[in-house]
């Protein structure tokens, strides 16, 4: 998948010929090639282990999340959303709903609907997501080649291994919507219609806040009416609930909003922002003080450096600089919000950079440790989730997220740097002038 200058003009097809079948670029070829014909099994298999872990282990069907999702919004009812909780399975932390009431809206259908069903739909639609999330960050990055067969299996080949980075697998576990928020941002992007793009994302902020930090991609990219737009949908989102549900609006608006102990413990291993990190260095929660304060400044001449880095129409790596900002810079970023590694592993392998040795390096680090899980590894030797003080080679561990978005800043600022740009092939221009055509 990362053969990025033989795969995007096929001109390994008319020189493969001349190589030595013994050697270590042939094998890797030949490899790469049985792979990409293998994709959509690969993909079966991949699919059926993974639905076998939900519903035959013990805890498969848990779906913390989604139970928090569907009987929360089910609390509407007795105008109780926020005073809800679930704690089935997790005695040690009763779940609130700590969603926008918007999002209690967008879920309250399925509590109409067998859990199990909704449970094992939610699963296969995430998978069907990742597909999408991984066609798109092709397109965005080859422009019209993306549509050729072989890249098509690549997109199969992402989803295979996607499945099993710890952001998707806790996400899959959990019965998370970080993949379909993701979908949703990702199609504003590729989208050059700036009311669809503003929509989309002002949309997904009224579900999770996360994807609010998209707008700062629209004002980087000077698409001023995608993201004035997406403040408005957001404010429609934001007016809907209060003519629908307006105590419970009010409740998180003026009182909930931006409190980040009800979220969940700030110093779990869990938490891959630059709070978790520092809190768990330090030994104590760092808050959003001085120390917080200078590390966000760092992150963000660290982000504008590699932001400075890229050509002004590589849409996915400045997508991919601002999306791990937000989640740097948020008090909590679970591990399963970092479901942006799959575009980002995306853009380095099959980007600019992606024939470059230290490119490989970083793309290296992140498939690693995302496969291991390093955060889940970590939590069993955390004694509670609320502890946050811990010992010191435990506290750096827990720092693998942080270092490796660190890593993709200072990497894409100096590659970028050195790199010569190259002018974008007429093909990929015209792909970008006119977007919507593979949305």
């Amino acid at each position: 998948m990362s053969d990025h200058a033989a795969s995007h003009d096929g001109a390994s097809d008319g020189g493969a010929g001349s190589e030595d079948p013994s050697s270590p670029s042939s094998q890797g070829v030949s490899v790469a090639r049985a792979l990409l014909r293998c994709a959509p099994v690969l993909l079966a298999l991949s699919v059926l282990g993974r639905m076998a872990w939900t519903l035959l282990s013990p805890n498969g069907m848990n779906l913390v999340d989604l139970h928090v999702y569907v009987d929360g919004s089910e609390a509407l009812g007795g105008g109780s959303l926020y005073d809800f909780t679930y704690s089935e399975v997790t005695p040690d932390f009763p779940l609130p709903f700590t969603y926008p009431p918007f999002a209690a809206l967008v879920f309250f259908p399925l509590h109409f609907l067998p859990f199990g069903l909704v449970g094992v739909c939610w699963q296969l639609l995430t998978i069907l997501a990742l597909y999408a999330l991984a066609r798109l960050s092709l397109s965005l990055v080859l422009g019209a080649a993306a549509r050729r067969p072989r890249w098509q299996a690549a997109a199969l080949l992402w989803t295979t291994v996607g499945v099993w980075l710890e952001p998707v697998r806790t996400t899959l576990d959990y019965g998370q919507i970080n993949v379909f928020l993701a979908l949703l941002v990702m199609t504003a992007v590729r989208s050059s219609r700036w009311w669809l793009s503003g929509a989309l994302v002002g949309f997904a902020a009224g579900i999770k806040l996360t994807p609010a930090i998209t707008g700062l991609y629209f004002l980087l990219q000077r698409r001023w009416k995608a993201a004035v737009f997406s403040g408005v949908a957001f404010a429609a989102t934001v007016g809907i609930s209060y003519l629908l549900i307006g105590s419970e609006a009010r409740e998180y608006f003026t009182h909930l909003l931006g409190d980040a102990d009800r979220i969940g413990p700030v110093g779990s291993v869990w938490n891959q922002s630059l709070r978790g990190a520092l809190s768990r260095l330090l030994g104590y929660d760092v808050g959003t003080g001085a120390v917080w304060l200078v590390a966000v400044v760092v992150t963000v001449v660290l982000a504008v450096l590699a932001w400075r880095a890229l050509a002004r129409d590589d849409r996915l790596g400045t997508l991919v600089i601002v999306e791990l900002l937000g989640l740097l810079v948020s008090p909590i970023s679970w591990s399963h919000h970092w479901v942006w590694v799959i575009p980002m592993l995306i853009w380095l392998l099959h980007g600019p950079y992606g024939s470059m040795l230290g490119t490989r390096i970083v793309a290296g680090y992140w498939l690693v440790t995302t496969l291991i899980g390093v955060p889940w590894v970590l939590s069993f030797f955390q004694d509670s989730i609320w502890l946050i003080s811990r010992p010191a080679v435990l506290a750096w561990l827990g720092t693998v997220d942080v270092v490796g978005a660190f890593g993709v800043y200072a990497w894409v600022a100096w590659a970028g740097r050195r790199t010569k740009r190259t002018p974008t092939p007429p093909a990929h221009r015209s792909e970008q002038r006119d977007p919507d055509r593979a949305v």
